[in-house]
């Protein structure tokens, strides 16, 4: 019985890929120069799709695939997928939620201690030479200071548990109060902003929350408060954010992910009051294995005519 035929957008972790060539008759659309052109010419009998949350896939690589009825997608985020086609469609999709939440929350506090400890700064200074002509500047404290957080789903929940343990008073915003749950729920972000110690971003990416990090948020948190986002750079308006580095209008951020990854505003380079990473908040083998694992597991699901284990939700 002949594999079925599932084109791959974009680069995955090679045991992803082993996987996917061994059960799958795998179209490799990232190996050529335009993935819609490549879809168009050698997609035509493709009835799956796998792509990555930084990819995702247009409208156009979507009418590309006449046959298409399922995406599995490599990641938590699917704004980079265009949701409204796969619905026209009737394309099954999925994702792989929850099991990058643990990974995700401890970059978080990650950056968060070191942005306010001045961790990687301070090393910085050790290196140079620096420790030898005088002591490091002072930092700020952790523990029991407040921590607020845009966006209380999965992820957001995790971060909040992850606070006790530093004794932190917590508060988030949401679209809606997540009922069942202690922490105080802010009615704005602005509140939030003028609440929080910290302020960690982390909703989803979409239109609604396009540069909703801006100048009038990041003047409310202060200079004393810090910005930290492990969700997506374009919730944050990059400009302001640097303006507000630059002038010490907030003390410090903590940044795993930027509007244009890998690119960024050069500017931040030469700041010691950020933390830059390179977007790898789930980057474990731990968190990657399960990914995969999830990825195949919604594939073989919708072949087999079974329900899909992780279906982003409304497809």
């Amino acid at each position: 019985m002949p594999k079925p035929q599932i084109a791959q957008h974009g680069r995955l972790i090679p045991l992803l890929e082993n996987a996917l060539t061994t059960h799958y008759d795998v179209i490799p659309l990232w190996s050529h120069p335009d993935a819609v052109t490549a879809a168009l010419a050698y997609g035509r009998d493709a009835v799956g799709l796998v792509t990555s949350a930084p990819v995702g896939a247009t409208c156009g690589l979507i009418d590309a695939l006449p046959q298409l009825k399922m995406v599995a997608s490599f990641g938590v985020g699917f704004d980079k997928l265009d949701l409204v086609a796969l619905r026209e469609r009737g394309v099954r999709a999925s994702y792989t939620p929850e099991v990058l939440n643990d990974c995700v929350a401890d970059t978080a506090f990650g950056l968060l201690i070191d942005v306010a400890r001045g961790l990687s700064a301070s090393d910085r200074f050790v290196r140079r030479g620096d420790w030898l002509k005088g002591k490091y500047t002072l930092t700020t404290r952790v523990s029991g200071k407040r921590l607020g957080i845009f966006g209380l789903g999965r992820i957001g929940q995790t971060i909040a548990r992850r606070a006790s343990g530093f004794d932190m008073q917590v508060r988030y915003t949401n679209r809606n109060p997540v009922a069942g749950l202690g922490w105080t729920h802010e009615p704005s972000l602005y509140a939030l902003a003028e609440w929080a110690d910290f302020l960690v971003v982390a909703a989803a990416g979409n239109a609604d929350t396009h540069n909703v990090i801006n100048s009038t948020v990041l003047q409310a948190l202060g200079p004393q408060g810090f910005l930290i986002n492990i969700s997506r750079g374009s919730l944050v308006d990059e400009s302001a954010l640097v303006h507000a580095l630059q002038t010490n209008q907030i003390a410090g951020a903590g940044l795993d992910v930027f509007a244009d990854e890998p690119r960024m505003p050069e500017a931040l380079w030469a700041l010691d009051n950020v933390v830059l990473l390179p977007h790898l908040s789930s980057g474990t083998h731990e968190t990657r294995q399960a990914m995969a694992d999830l990825v195949l597991a919604n594939l073989q699901a919708h072949f087999s005519g079974a329900p899909l284990p992780t279906p982003i939700p409304g497809l």
